[in-house]
């Protein structure tokens, strides 16, 4: 066991005489990170960690620039527990001071999952060869210790490509487009300006996430006109964005439309403003949890 691992473990957590210590971390030649998402929906960088787990860090697609932190463990907490996050220097960099990232607690059955900002820095510690560190007593025996740790070994390469992901994901999220209303120019199939801008935005979007598995498309006019006639023109419009959908390379089975006519109005039909909000398309998307 190395001394710098056991020094951490007496400055970090309380330790009896006869305390064990487990080390989880990979070695110079285990070390490896990859990136396994890399689209505009969302990057995804992974680090193995023998016998234990994994440590993932994950971006997603939307306004904020997030970042999720998850160490995954095999064995999953079987009670509630509290971590300590520390960046250490490995072994081959002695007389370099530890520093504290942050405390956590790990709640039973889940994996550990760390703040953002702690995320942040883990990353800036990897980059500059720090090894991040987790200590927790075992909660199966709290007089045994346990450190996991991230290897920075083989890290830099994949980090620039994981930080080139993130400059690519688009500025909205699923959420963002997960319910769309779509409005029209009186008659006919035309979009608004501003609808042209949004189904574009879901077109993108849909074009990127695979795990959509199902997009619903409700037609609704105005109550101008006849109610056949409002039946055909609402089809039309579903119709169109279906096609508008498939034509970008999205598969028709994931797609369901139904024409409305002039049914279910969201507002009256006095006034040109009030027809317009009738007269519109619903776009509700889903995908598994």
């Amino acid at each position: 066991m190395r001394l710098w691992v056991i020094l951490a473990s007496f400055l970090i957590l309380p330790f009896s005489a006869n305390a064990d210590l487990r080390q989880y971390v990979a070695s110079l030649e285990e070390s490896q990170w990859r990136l396994s998402g890399n689209n505009p929906v969302m990057c995804r960088l992974e680090h193995d960690i023998p016998s234990y787990g994994k440590a993932v860090f994950t971006s997603r697609a939307g306004k904020d620039h997030n970042l999720n932190f998850s160490l995954e463990m095999w064995v999953k907490p079987d009670q509630v527990t509290q971590a300590k996050l520390i960046s250490m220097a490995p072994a081959w960099r002695p007389g370099v001071v530890s520093k504290d990232i942050t405390e956590l607690t790990y709640q039973k059955y889940f994996s550990g999952e760390v703040p953002r900002n702690a995320a942040w820095s883990m990353l800036a510690e990897l980059e500059s060869g720090m090894q991040p560190t987790f200590y927790y007593a075992d909660w199966y025996n709290e007089s045994n210790k346990v450190a996991v740790g991230l290897s920075a070994v083989n890290f830099r390469r994949q980090y620039s490509e994981f930080k080139a992901c993130l400059s690519s994901l688009l500025p909205y999220s699923f959420e963002d487009i997960a319910l769309t209303v779509l409005t029209y120019e009186s008659g006919g199939t035309e979009l608004t300006r501003y609808s042209k801008s949004q189904i574009a935005r879901v077109q993108e979007y849909l074009a990127y996430d695979k795990n959509v598995d199902l997009v619903l498309i409700d037609a609704y006019t105005d109550s101008y006109g006849g109610r056949s006639a409002n039946m055909r023109v609402s089809e039309q419009r579903a119709d169109s964005v279906k096609e508008f959908f498939v034509a970008s390379g999205i598969g028709q089975s994931r797609i369901h439309t139904m024409g409305h006519g002039e049914k279910r109005h969201v507002a009256s039909n006095q006034t040109i403003e009030e027809r317009s909000r009738n007269r519109r398309v619903v776009i509700r998307i889903s995908k598994p949890l």
